[in-house]
This record gives C-alpha cells, structure tokens and sequence, in this order.
C-alpha cells in the first residue's frame, strides 16, 4: 500500500506541469495565429500600394511622354549625340565595334517607352536616317511580361544591304545570354529574342539603356559621369594628403 500512494504522489506531482505546457502551447498556437492575421493585413496594404504606385508611374509617364518627344527633338540637332553619349558610357561604350560607331552616325533618335500597363513591358526603339548599311529606319526590341512568369523578347529583324550583314554580326552564334565581343556588332543585340523565364532573365543592355541612359543621356554626353568619378577619387587622395600631413608634422615635433 505504501509503494501505491508513493506512485500516485509522483503522478500528481507531474499533473500540473503538464497542464502548464499545454496553456503555454495554447498560448503559443494563439499569438502565431494572431500574428498571421496582422501578416496578412500588411499584405494587403502592400498590394494596394503597389498597385497605387502603378498608377501614379502611369500617369506620370504620360505627362513625360511630350517632355521626352521635346528633348529628341532638340537631340537631333546635336550631330553625333548618340554616338557620344554611348561611347563616353562605362558599360556600352565597349558594346560599339568601329563599324558600329559608323552607323551610329546616322542614328537621329532613341527612345524608350513603357507598355500602358507599366508592369507588362516596354520597347527600345532605334530610329536611323537613310544609310548605306541597311534598309530599315526604325530598329525595335520589345520586351512583354506575363503572369505566368515569362517574358517575350521581339527584335527586329535587320534587312541588310548586300554585303553589310556579315561584317555586322548577323551570322555569328551566340551562346547564352552572353554578348558578343565588341569586334562582332552591337546590333546583333536585336536578333537575341526568345521566349524566357523571368527568374533567369536578364538583358544588361535594355536594363542600362532604360534605366540608366535613357533618364540623363546629356550626362554621359557631357562626361559629366567621369568627372563626378575623377572629383570623388580627387576628394578621397586629398583626405589621405591631409592625413599624411599630419603625421608628418607629428612625427617632427
């Protein structure tokens, strides 16, 4: 009888810590779920305010539509405007052989225009005055997005004259997503277009050109780039001189 009342002393005593881990689980369960809902709360915000933001960038790219119209205008006045803005940019600059440079000659505008549903897509257009190199006048490569993840790349396919094609790049493979080596041609750029995963998608130079060149090109025309580059670098050797100075002055005192 002793050793029965000793067992049931000892499962009493372990009854309340059981019961203690159950409320604190109970608890636990409870404050995740809680913390879901706020979650989920904040989710909705978010897509609703991206979905603001949408409309905001769509409103605003048609007021910058005529502002953009209005600078191209004025560009093509400039001789060479394109020409030197690609070749005084840091990424493009060695996208452009010698051939290329020739035919960015005759190149009079540029333009970059978002789809009207800003997330679906946009178009880089190259709009050229007649030339001895090929027939089209307008060089387009259009990048449409979908839901499902996907992204369809358009180029246009370039009508060269007789004996221009080769010289610029149009028979030479490409593997990858890799560009092809300056010595090629630039506008082999235009006839790299499939249907792609936009996980692994990925066009440096339409991404450049439209986020980078597109919003300033008088920077690069003006090296306005390479100066804020050498300022910076003239301000960092100036601090060490000072620094050096110091020590110096320290050191024969």
């Amino acid at each position: 009888m002793v050793a029965d009342k000793g067992k049931k002393a000892k499962l009493t005593e372990t009854g309340p810590e059981e019961d203690d881990t159950d409320h604190i689980d109970g608890e636990l369960v409870l404050s995740i779920e809680k913390l879901q809902e706020v979650q989920d709360d904040l989710e909705k915000v978010n897509e609703e305010a991206s979905d603001k933001v949408l409309e905001v960038e769509q409103k605003y790219n048609e007021i910058r539509r005529p502002v953009y119209l209005k600078r191209n205008e004025i560009i093509n006045t400039i001789p060479d405007f394109w020409l030197t803005a690609f070749l005084s940019h840091p990424a493009l600059s060695d996208l452009l052989s010698d051939e290329d440079q020739k035919i960015f000659k005759y190149l009079n505008s540029l333009d970059v225009e978002d789809f009207k549903d800003v997330k679906s897509g946009y178009a880089i257009r190259f709009n050229f005055n007649e030339n001895p190199y090929f027939e089209d006048t307008k060089l387009t490569k259009t990048f449409t997005f979908f839901d499902d993840g996907t992204t369809k790349i358009v180029g246009t396919t370039i009508k060269w004259k007789e004996g221009m094609g080769v010289a610029n790049g149009v028979n030479h493979e490409k593997k990858g997503n890799k560009r092809p080596p300056a010595e090629e041609s630039f506008f082999s750029w235009f006839s790299e277009t499939e249907q792609k995963d936009i996980a692994e998608f990925q066009d440096e130079v339409a991404e450049i050109i439209k986020e980078d060149l597109w919003p300033n090109p008088l920077k690069y025309f003006n090296n306005e780039a390479d100066e804020e580059e050498s300022e910076g670098d003239g301000e960092e050797n100036g601090d060490d001189d000072d620094n050096d100075g110091e020590d110096d002055t320290e050191g024969d005192s």
